[in-house]
């Protein structure tokens, strides 16, 4: 019973940062939100800093699972146009409803996470089927080090979510498909044509 009212408030504690920032986040706004008598936040996450860490360990639950089930819907990649289409789903998730309202959550304890070493250290990406498959594809198709070339395609695709975050509207294919271009490309060296 404590877990769950623990994930109840932690969920209630996302929509507080999403609907309200950071300075919005308070343990009677989360009782308010939870629809929870007065103090009952204060009882589970006694500090600010408590409060916190149960919402970043509660956004990466919830990003993990969706992962999850995107990776499982969509399957692994089988070409480079399969690839983009599977970015473009989890931007269009990321973008729309539930999945707007974690990715406002998502950067807001990100920012909060660079005073904080203990919500960094939550936030650090974790192995998933979706980063897994990425990794895989990329190998397959003798790219250098698909290890780094995944973290750099998802964190610019993550860049891109933001950027539309904050300015609206969707990211357009033409961008994922430049991307998983330049993530596909041999070598370490600089695009065919580019001028030092």
């Amino acid at each position: 019973m404590a877990s769950d009212r623990r994930t109840l408030l932690a969920d209630a504690a996302l929509d507080v940062l999403a609907d309200e920032g950071v300075r919005g986040l308070t343990h009677r706004a989360v009782d308010r939100r939870a629809a929870l008598p007065a103090g009952t936040t204060s009882a589970y996450f006694r500090t600010r800093a408590a409060l916190l860490t149960g919402l970043v360990t509660r956004l990466v639950q919830r990003d993990q699972a969706e992962l999850q089930s995107l990776a499982e819907q969509f399957g692994p990649p089988q070409s480079a146009a399969d690839l983009v289409d599977g970015l473009l789903l989890l931007t269009r998730h990321r973008l729309a409803g539930e999945g707007r309202r974690r990715s406002l959550a998502r950067y807001a304890c990100a920012v909060e996470s660079a005073r904080d070493p203990e919500l960094r250290e939550i936030l650090v990406p974790r192995e998933n089927a979706g980063r897994a498959a990425v990794r895989h594809f990329l190998a397959a198709h003798g790219t250098a080090d698909p290890e780094s070339r995944t973290h750099t395609l998802l964190t610019c695709v993550d860049g891109l979510v933001f950027d539309r975050l904050v300015s609206g509207g969707d990211v357009p294919r033409e961008a994922i498909e430049g991307l998983v271009t330049a993530a596909l490309r041999p070598g370490d060296g600089p695009a065919p044509g580019a001028r030092g």
